[in-house]
């Protein structure tokens, strides 16, 4: 978007984003998991399990922003979006490999290293939904990307895909293709959480950002889009909870329900801040969230590796022991760390943020 309609909020949502997932990851650093921000060990919705379906819908609308500028031409389009899409998954393998490295000490161990991931599942969405958006007309993206959910739902149905257990067709199809050695925590959980089966209502998440992309970008009021967002918004959440009576949520399986609701609270997040920020004008404190959202791959893929580093190196346990658990006990004193780990990054954020340094691939 152009600076002079650039939507602040957009901006300030995806950092809060990118802040949430780094305190979600780190927030049991110590030991001493901090309840509030723990994900629903199966069924069920939590606040942590929000942060990053939340950045997926999110990074549907960037697609359609980033995509708008090509006129949605595939040949100046399409060799940007394989090169991006490529990297985001490389990046991830390459952040696994590194921790395991360190851990063992062996820079060649292949045989245990976990294969899908958190960036892995960003890369094959983004690469998916960018190249639909250059082939298939716009306005039946919604339709196509609720079609991906039922027919997800149907397959869930007729191949035990809601319980946690061997016969659940995404871990048959998961520990068939992958291997358990390659799953996460070796296959232990029977589903890997950025499984194969999951990308497809990954993708529809994705899609339903881009539709709204399109649908904000498409009208020049704030006040337009922000009616259009809770509307939508609204409309999704409820349908995905009513939906999740048959449907249960489940952030693991990225169950059908669980994208209509995390949708819906996207897209309602995005209205309520395109009304306090776009509409009332009120701009001013939003710096520490601008700051995640200016660099937030960055920061998210730094904050990976220096909290899996710290714990290696004795550091968040010296921290915690010495002056956090004293302090603040167990539970909160691993919140502070998540915290105190949470500002370091915002620290080195904010410098470039400062220096105007967008560290994008």
């Amino acid at each position: 978007m152009s600076t002079k309609n650039r939507l602040l909020s957009l901006d300030v949502l995806r950092g809060i984003t990118i802040a949430g997932m780094i305190l979600v990851n780190n927030a049991g650093a110590c030991g001493y998991p901090y309840e509030p921000l723990r994900h629903a060990k199966w069924d069920g919705f939590t606040p942590a399990d929000l942060v990053f379906p939340m950045f997926m819908f999110l990074m549907g609308i960037s697609t359609y922003i980033s995509l708008r500028k090509y006129e949605f031409r595939w040949k100046p389009a399409i060799g940007k979006i394989l090169k991006r899409a490529v990297l985001l998954f490389l990046i991830g393998v390459a952040m696994k490999w590194f921790v395991n490295a360190c851990e063992s000490g062996v820079w060649t161990d292949w045989e245990h290293m976990r294969i899908l991931g958190v960036m892995q599942r960003l890369g094959i969405c983004y690469g998916v939904t960018a190249v639909l958006a250059l082939f298939v007309p716009h306005r039946r993206f919604l339709p196509v990307a609720l079609l991906l959910l039922l027919g997800y739902f149907i397959l869930q149905l007729i191949g035990n895909g809601f319980e946690k257990s061997p016969g659940n067709i995404m871990a048959i199809v998961d520990s068939t293709v992958l291997g358990t050695s390659h799953m996460y925590l070796q296959g232990r959980q029977f589903v890997e959480p950025e499984g194969i089966l999951s990308t497809i209502p990954s993708v529809a998440q994705v899609m339903i950002g881009f539709v709204c992309g399109r649908a904000i970008l498409g009208r020049k009021d704030n006040g337009e889009r922000m009616q259009y967002l809770f509307l939508t918004g609204t409309t999704l959440l409820f349908s995905g909870y009513l939906f999740s009576y048959a449907c249960p949520l489940n952030k693991r399986l990225w169950s059908p329900s669980f994208v209509l609701v995390t949708c819906g609270i996207a897209a309602l997040s995005l209205a309520a801040l395109i009304y306090v920020i776009d509409v009332r004008q009120q701009k001013r404190g939003w710096t520490f969230f601008e700051v995640f959202g200016a660099n937030p791959l960055f920061l998210y893929v730094a904050s990976y590796i220096f909290g899996e580093l710290f714990r290696l190196w004795g550091v968040s346990g010296f921290l915690f022991d010495t002056a956090l658990q004293p302090l603040f006990g167990n539970y909160f004193g691993s919140f502070m760390y998540a915290v105190l780990f949470l500002s370091l990054h915002w620290a080195a954020g904010y410098i470039l943020f400062k220096k105007r340094i967008y560290i994008k691939l």
